[in-house]
């Protein structure tokens, strides 16, 4: 088998450099499988090891180079004393042209590493040549689920939004309505905290602009008053008295009313109830349970007053307390006269919002619209 050097002597410059392309792939995969596989103690002697093969590669192949473009000299330099004659000129142009780019390729390989092709004409690189495959970066599939979720909540947020505003907004429809009702009626709204017990101070406001007192009498003697079970010598109301009396809120005597009016009829109730009449008792007196019309046809009866409640849609619904449990459930009853035995039965006029507060369900008291 002959030597690099005497397959240098039978090569051409296009063969050489296709050869030194090949050598030097051959040894860059070798380079790096090397060090691929040191470790920690070997990684050094592997570097060293490597570069003085890169260097080797490098001096051979450039004195190859350089010893083909000595070869192109010297026969140019035999065609030009043996062809003398005047008729046929030399070939200057091919050998100037093939040393210059011969010297070129030489100095070009001298000064690059392992990593760097050398530069060659497109004319001379083989078709069929393939460059070196390039190393794609690794795919990170948990950042490319985070951006396709993250995608995806933008889109259904989007189309929520989109969906939000072709709907209609009930709470300002709900608002119009009930301001052309306190229109038509002469009304005016008077706000109530949102706090679990606005059906019951709506109901107090009412009763006291309309002059019906929220309880009769005063707790003497250890008398038990509005079924709160008071001590001796509290009065029940929200004004302080003289004489070390306590001063009871006003929603917590209109609970009391509703409850104690339950706890007496419990048979006409206790089909609405999903508990027993006592328990549910419990919650209207003690707690902040919300009312609805249980509560409502109670306290109409309890006070002898007729209800009248603004719905959202701008319709009055009418509880009137002359038979126990008018107006549960149904909203009818008018018509039905006032309470027994009391002439003409006072009007409470309330408000009752479904979307116009954050909370929920909400009630206002309503008065007249010239009144203070």
């Amino acid at each position: 088998m002959s030597s690099p050097e005497a397959a240098a002597m039978e090569e051409s410059l296009e063969q050489m450099q296709a050869r030194h392309r090949k050598e030097q792939r051959d040894l860059q995969s070798r380079v790096t499988s090397k060090k691929k596989n040191a470790t920690k103690k070997t990684r050094k002697f592997v570097n060293d090891e490597c570069a003085e093969l890169e260097r080797q590669l490098k001096e051979r192949q450039g004195e190859e180079l350089r010893k083909l473009s000595g070869e192109a000299d010297d026969d140019d330099d035999e065609d030009n004393n043996e062809d003398n004659e005047p008729s046929q000129p030399p070939p200057i142009t091919t050998t100037t042209t093939t040393t210059t780019t011969t010297d070129d390729l030489a100095h070009t390989l001298a000064t690059t590493t392992l990593s760097q092709q050398p530069p060659s004409k497109p004319q001379s690189q083989p078709q069929n040549q393939q460059q070196p495959p390039q190393q794609q970066p690794k795919r990170n599939r948990q950042k490319e689920r985070l951006a396709r979720r993250a995608a995806e909540q933008e889109a259904a947020a989007a189309q929520a939004a989109a969906e939000a505003a072709a709907m209609p907004d009930r709470r300002e429809l709900e608002r119009r309505a009930m301001q052309r009702a306190f229109e038509a009626h002469a009304l005016r709204e008077h706000e109530i905290a949102p706090d679990g017990h606005c059906l019951f101070s709506a109901v107090a406001d009412q009763l006291r602009v309309n002059g019906v007192e929220l309880v009769k009498g005063e707790g003497k003697g250890g008398e038990v008053v509005g079924g709160l079970g008071l001590e001796p010598k509290v009065v029940v109301g929200v004004v302080p008295k003289v004489g070390g009396v306590v001063p009871v809120p006003e929603y917590r005597v209109v609970r009391g009313a509703a409850a104690d009016w339950i706890a007496g009829h419990g048979e006409a109730y206790a089909g609405f109830l999903e508990e027993g009449v006592e328990g549910y008792v419990g919650k209207v007196r003690d707690t902040a349970e919300w009312g609805g019309e249980l509560e409502l046809s109670a306290l109409a009866n309890a006070y002898g007053v007729e209800i009248r409640v603004v719905q959202g849609e701008g319709r009055v619904e009418v509880v009137k307390p002359d038979v126990v449990g008018v107006g549960v459930g149904d909203g009818k009853g008018e018509g039905e006269g006032a309470a027994k035995g009391e002439g003409e039965a006072k009007t409470l006029w309330l408000a009752y919002y479904r979307h116009g507060y954050g909370l929920g369900e909400h009630y206002n008291s309503l008065r007249k619209a010239e009144a203070a």
